[in-house]
């Protein structure tokens, strides 16, 4: 039986972890709940699962995860506000099923300073999927890590077409139902770049060896080459429920959480090269990843500005990453503590508000 403490248990990851927690009481039980302002929701949960630790706000979570014992977090908080309830969990030795990957891109040294080995478990499927094909060789054998991208809704289009997007468009993704900001991220796919940053620190995988690839079925979640040659990849239909019940047992899969594929049916897998001309967010977080310090935070925090500006209808879609490559261009980094990473980042939202105001 595993304790686990749910954080951004109102949201799509908290809501799922739930329900695969429910059906395993024999092996999970929720000992803690978080949310962001959903007081009404999360005290819903609260009653269903039993659970008397409720905690609203990243603050109150990072409070419950010191004072709740546990054997798990899933942190499921959206954004980088999630990166106090990372440290508080790491530093608790508890073992941190990680779904806000934000707190650690944000967070780089800080987080992977004090994380013992093996006590970060990814639960981005892409990076879940990463970890189960590692197991196929030693660190040292790996040649790449590859990760795929559905290539969201714009798939094929040059950058001239892009030039009119609109924010209902960008919304409009072929698999995944998520929120403003994640599923607009999926667009530009600074999303994606986000995760080439994750997969580096997750993995100790420099950046020249961490390539993406569009496959627009996302039916293959990543993989690994290694040096001989072989390429292991984790295939299974879109559902997050798997990686989600490996990030609470891991490394012990619970049978039935997802369905999985027809092998009786035929069916097409394609992948093709990522266009950087029309998509270069990813090259942009290759650089900013490779920086290090601050960077990574300036670079996600300018891009949630210019995100919200678009949707406001403040900014044209191609100006999402013309403003963040501009701020990350006049940042200087600042000193790597948890003071510092949160003043670069309110740093760069000025910086890039400035900059929206200024068009």
């Amino acid at each position: 039986m595993r304790d686990i403490i749910v954080l951004g248990s109102t949201g799509s990851i908290g809501v799922q972890a739930l329900e695969v927690i429910a059906a395993n009481p024999e092996r999970f039980r929720v000992v803690g709940l978080a949310a962001g302002r959903n007081r009404e929701l999360v005290e819903q949960q609260a009653r269903a699962h039993s659970v008397q630790h409720v905690a609203l706000g990243a603050e109150a979570a990072a409070e419950l995860v010191r004072d709740v014992a546990c054997d798990v977090v899933l942190n499921g908080i959206t954004g980088s506000v999630g990166l106090a309830p990372t440290l508080a969990a790491l530093r608790a030795g508890r073992i941190l099923a990680l779904a806000n990957k934000e707190s650690l891109i944000v967070g780089g040294s800080l987080v992977t300073d004090i994380a013992a080995p093996g006590q970060i478990v990814p639960v981005d499927s892409e990076h879940s999927a990463i970890a189960q094909a590692l197991l196929a060789g030693e660190h040292h054998e790996v040649r790449r890590l590859v990760l795929t991208a559905s290539g969201g809704p714009f798939r094929g289009r040059s950058r001239a077409e892009l030039a009119d997007v609109t924010p209902a468009q960008a919304l409009a993704h072929p698999t995944w139902d998520m929120g403003r900001v994640i599923t607009t991220n999926s667009a530009t796919l600074v999303n994606k770049g986000l995760e080439v940053i994750e997969a580096h620190l997750l993995f100790d995988v420099p950046y020249e060896r961490i390539d993406v690839t569009v496959h627009p079925q996302s039916i293959v979640h990543s993989m690994v080459e290694f040096v001989d040659g072989s390429t292991i990849a984790q295939c299974s239909p879109p559902d997050m429920r798997l990686p989600i019940s490996l990030g609470l047992d891991w490394p012990h899969r619970v049978a039935g959480v997802g369905a999985p594929l027809d092998w009786s049916t035929a069916s097409t897998w394609t992948f093709e090269p990522l266009d950087e001309a029309a998509f270069p967010a990813v090259a942009l977080a290759k650089q900013v990843g490779t920086a290090g310090a601050t960077f990574p935070a300036v670079f996600n925090a300018a891009n949630e500005q210019a995100v919200h500006a678009f949707h406001d209808g403040a900014l044209g879609y191609l100006e999402i990453l013309d403003t963040v490559r501009a701020v990350v261009d006049r940042h200087e980094p600042h000193e790597m503590t948890l003071e510092g990473v949160l003043g670069a980042e309110l740093w760069a939202r000025a910086e890039a508000d400035a900059l929206i105001g200024s068009r």
